[in-house]
């Protein structure tokens, strides 16, 4: 019926009001780096957050994170503020670098947080079994980290990351060093393990056809001071096949993203 709005029903489950973060350089001046950046996040929903370098996309996924404190604004993960969830152990963390220790086995390197969190050995065990068949790498759990290659390295973290049994699942351009066909792979094993955990995702990437291909809705950042340009809803139907990269439609919506960018090429 025209002229009625329909209520959005989803729950929000990040809350992010003007958020800006302010440093000092090395002559202690202030640079601003992200300034007056507001944002819902739906639960369940998968984020891009997409800019160039210096725009501020790491530094807010940070801030998510409770690793860095924010110079304004705030945000909310729920009722709770994100130092409460990262001490809660909710927050799942994949860096762009994988960071396995060389010493211990695949296996091992999922269990550590779990050790940490002063899990029993059958239950860590049991858990960590079960994290590294959703990322397929079950043949593989005796080796080392030196034995595998990139993106089974890079699988290896995100199973580490979820064995915890995150609320959310933070990614600072994990894909961003991997050749395209190791990117493509994997890319479709991230909307998979997705699917299965429904967990809330927010990704850090530059790669605009990464996060169309990805994405619920792709979050434009512009740099100095770093700012939301923008936001693209991704309407692809879901589940994602690369074949979706071969549409119209899909190049429709990698133009309007970069149309959204404000500030130069991405």
């Amino acid at each position: 019926m025209t002229g009625i709005m329909v209520k959005d029903e989803r729950e929000i489950e990040i809350r992010i009001k003007n958020l800006g973060m302010t440093f000092k350089d090395n002559q202690g001046n202030d640079v601003e780096a992200l300034t007056g950046v507001n944002l819902d996040i739906y639960k369940g929903e998968f984020i891009s957050l997409l800019g160039p370098s210096g725009c501020g996309k790491t530094t807010l996924l940070r801030m998510v994170a409770d690793l860095l404190e924010p110079t304004a604004g705030s945000v909310h993960i729920g009722d709770r503020l994100p130092r409460e969830v990262r001490l809660d152990q909710k927050l799942g963390i994949v860096f762009q670098s994988p960071v396995l220790f060389d010493w211990r086995t695949v296996k091992k390197n999922v269990e550590l947080p779990l050790e940490v969190m002063k899990f029993g050995k059958a239950k860590r065990s049991q858990i960590s079994d079960s994290m590294l068949e959703m990322v397929g790498l079950t043949k593989f759990a005796d080796h080392y980290p030196n034995q595998l290659s990139g993106g089974m390295q890079q699988r290896v973290n995100i199973a580490r990351a979820l064995a915890v049994r995150p609320e959310l699942l933070l990614m600072d351009e994990p894909f961003s060093s991997l050749d395209e066909f190791t990117k493509e792979k994997l890319h479709e094993d991230l909307l998979q393990i997705w699917k299965k955990t429904n967990k809330t995702v927010i990704f850090v990437t530059h790669n605009i056809q990464e996060a169309v291909f990805l994405s619920d809705r792709v979050c434009v950042l512009s740099p100095h001071p770093g700012r939301l340009s923008g936001i693209v809803d991704v309407d692809l139907p879901r589940p994602r096949e690369l074949k979706v990269k071969e549409t119209a439609k899909f190049n429709e919506l990698v133009s309007k993203v970069r149309n959204t960018f404000d500030g130069g090429s991405l």
